[in-house]
């Protein structure tokens, strides 16, 4: 028999690590509360034609196709494999696979409002925290299954909601201590207006999908890339100028506008970027503009976001999103505009981690621990610790009577900050020995007093 494994790239999450996850997701969701949004869940697989054609040509790659059932049939094996054949082409075959595990929240919960428009209350505000798959290499920070949390308003084509969704991910990044994050902006009209200058809006995709490399590959890469994908020399050296605005936000709009202003796609999102800029500004939360940001996903048709990690991290992204005016169009439903955010759980928890900013309490779970010291004994601790749970204070009783010593490295191992000991001596008097594990100190009280002590 085989040693028991996991597959690359998942991971199993043990109590100490499943509170710390807790306190980001809880953290997340409080905040996407407090903004008016609303939860909900899809399922685990989607179709795959609902899923294909939505991520660009990388993303696409990164699907995770599920098998058919029925391979096996010897009835259909000539068929299966002239389907196998066409799988290994590079085609999607229903014969072979027809569902697919969920890339990200984003395009099903466009489905699911194409499917349910006719009963929303529009605008629609929705978050979501569930995992998704992606077939992705495995290395630190990337997992082939991770945790999303999103939130999207969709409905509404009023830059209020991406004023908002900033200032979500500022509210969420200062509660968990993440004070110097970084959040970048930018916006898909600009990039369009480029591509335009560049033959045409078909060059869109090519010149988004090689500017997204630009951190990990460089600039000269990203000019090899742009050439293979079919640019002219003079249209690489128009990008590559667009590439150099930097400087202050005013900067890089004014620049910006000299470079694209005359195009109306460019002089639109030049526009926006300058309102939500504004209105964020008004509300003191840094944010920066980065011609560079790109998020290589087709479906993005206005003001794109990226959260990072703060720069003493070396994880990059730990959140993103953008304005997708078009989306459910894609399934048949014109004319519901949306715009929405992600957090990177999973990425969150290991810049948390590494910076040591987890509170140090999120480890004890049980506040109390009745040493169990006899059936007599243990019957009357079981009594009082149910008065505590009552109250909302969480206690446990010694599962058997045993040794002191064994009693107290239990608690010690769980962080359990107090144990209660109950005796023949206490049970005759009514009372219970109180000790506090954190400080050593130790007192007997009356069982009458048991519920005026806090505990904490």
């Amino acid at each position: 028999m085989s040693k028991p494994s996991l597959p690359q790239g998942t991971r199993d999450f043990g109590p100490a690590v499943v509170r710390k996850r807790n306190y980001i997701l809880q953290t997340i969701r409080t905040v996407f509360e407090l903004y008016g949004f609303q939860p909900l869940e899809t399922p685990a697989m989607e179709n795959l034609e609902t899923l294909m054609g939505k991520y660009g040509e990388e993303g696409d790659k990164l699907i995770f196709k599920i098998l058919n059932n029925g391979l096996d049939n010897k009835d259909k094996e000539v068929q299966v494999r002239a389907d196998f054949e066409k799988v290994l082409e590079g085609k999607n075959v229903k014969g072979i696979t027809e569902r697919a595990l969920k890339y990200d929240l984003t395009i099903p919960f466009a489905r699911y409002v194409a499917m349910n428009h006719t009963q929303l209350s529009f605008p629609f505000k929705r978050y979501q925290v569930q995992p998704v798959w992606r077939a992705d290499r495995p290395q630190k920070g990337r997992y082939r299954e991770f945790y999303q949390c999103d939130a999207d308003v969709v409905g509404s084509r009023s830059l209020l909601n991406e004023t908002e969704l900033a200032l979500i991910y500022h509210e969420v990044f200062t509660r968990l201590g993440l004070s110097a994050y970084d959040l970048r902006i930018n916006h898909r009209q600009v990039l369009a207006a480029l591509a335009e200058a560049c033959g045409g809006s078909d060059q869109l995709t090519n010149i988004t999908v090689a500017i997204d490399k630009l951190d990990k590959i460089g600039i000269d890469k990203v000019k090899e890339e742009l050439v293979t994908r079919g640019l002219t020399a003079d249209q690489v050296s128009l990008i590559e100028q667009y590439l150099a605005i930097k400087g202050s936000n005013e900067a890089i709009l004014t620049g910006l506008e000299k470079l694209l202003g005359h195009s109306e796609q460019g002089k639109s999102g030049i526009e926006q970027m300058n309102t939500v800029l504004a209105q964020l500004k008004d509300q003191s939360i840094n944010i920066q503009l980065d011609p560079t940001l790109a998020r290589g996903l087709n479906y993005y048709t206005g003001l794109i976001f990226e959260a990072k990690a703060p720069a003493t991290v070396s994880i990059g992204s730990i959140g993103g999103g953008g304005r997708y005016d078009d989306l459910t169009g894609l399934f048949g439903v014109k004319d519901i505009p949306g715009v929405g955010i992600s957090f990177g759980v999973d990425r969150i928890y290991d810049v948390l981690e590494e910076l040591q900013l987890f509170p140090k309490d999120l480890q004890i779970s049980t506040r109390v621990l009745f040493f169990n010291l006899g059936e007599a004994e243990s019957k009357k601790a079981f009594e009082l610790a149910q008065m505590l749970r009552a109250r909302g204070i969480s206690a446990e009783l010694y599962h058997e009577a045993t040794k002191f010593d064994k009693q107290f490295k239990y608690a010690e191992k769980k962080n359990i900050p107090y144990v209660i000991i109950i005796g023949e001596k206490e049970l005759q008097e009514q009372t219970f020995n109180l000790k506090n594990l954190n400080t050593g100190v130790q007192s007997t009280q009356p069982v009458a007093e048991l519920l005026t002590i806090s505990f904490t």
